[in-house]
């Protein structure tokens, strides 16, 4: 990839008060690569220009790591592998899986864990309410319509004690009054994210 690319991840990550190492920053870039080779023949992400593509799927992923506790972390609807894939890569002792049910969209993963050699990757082709894996500390998404529906599906695969991190456009206050009984907001997170437009926010939700 242009080394442009790569000032721009590094200026963008260093903003948000995120210092990448060399080996993360030069992964994220290989990533970035597979991304840009894949999308032109299996329309992965409608993102076509890598600078966009570091600023809405890079810098955007990695806006959340400073919430990211692990141990074990769950991406549903990771698509290309987002946000899963740049939070595997920045937090090596998490092991972060990720599910998606597009056959073409968990090759590619499956791709990148190989060529970046990602041990603490595992990807998941397959549906939510089928994924019979035990129970997460963490379930990310930013791929859900609503709360609601991200709750209802993916209840199963969050421990009792486990939080189901939302991330959302604008702060959802009509979500959030509809939220499930049994369910609270445990904190919410304004994101920065440098080169979006538009409002970003992180929820987290547990049981009550």
């Amino acid at each position: 990839m242009d080394a442009k690319f790569k000032q721009q991840l590094l200026r963008q990550s260093g903003a948000m008060g995120i210092e990448l190492t060399q080996q993360q920053a030069d992964q994220l870039m290989a990533y970035l690569a597979l991304l840009v080779k894949w999308n032109k023949a299996y329309n992965l992400t409608a993102v076509r220009d890598p600078a966009q593509m570091v600023a809405r799927h890079l810098i955007d992923s990695l806006s959340v790591l400073p919430h990211i506790q692990g141990p074990r972390l769950i991406d549903v609807g990771s698509g290309p592998g987002l946000p899963g894939i740049p939070l595997a890569i920045c937090r090596p002792d998490i092991a972060v899986t990720t599910l998606d049910s597009n056959g073409k969209k968990t090759r590619f993963q499956q791709q990148v864990k190989a060529e970046l050699g990602l041990d603490n990757l595992e990807v998941i082709n397959g549906r939510a309410e089928s994924c019979d894996r035990p129970p997460f500390d963490q379930v990310i998404s930013r791929a859900f319509a609503s709360l609601e529906a991200m709750l209802h599906w993916t209840a199963h695969l969050c421990r009792e004690d486990g939080v189901f991190l939302a991330m959302k456009g604008l702060y959802p206050d009509d979500e959030l009054r509809a939220l499930t009984p049994g369910i609270e907001l445990k904190a919410s997170h304004p994101l920065r994210v440098p080169g979006s437009e538009g409002a970003r926010h992180l929820l987290i939700l547990g049981r009550a």
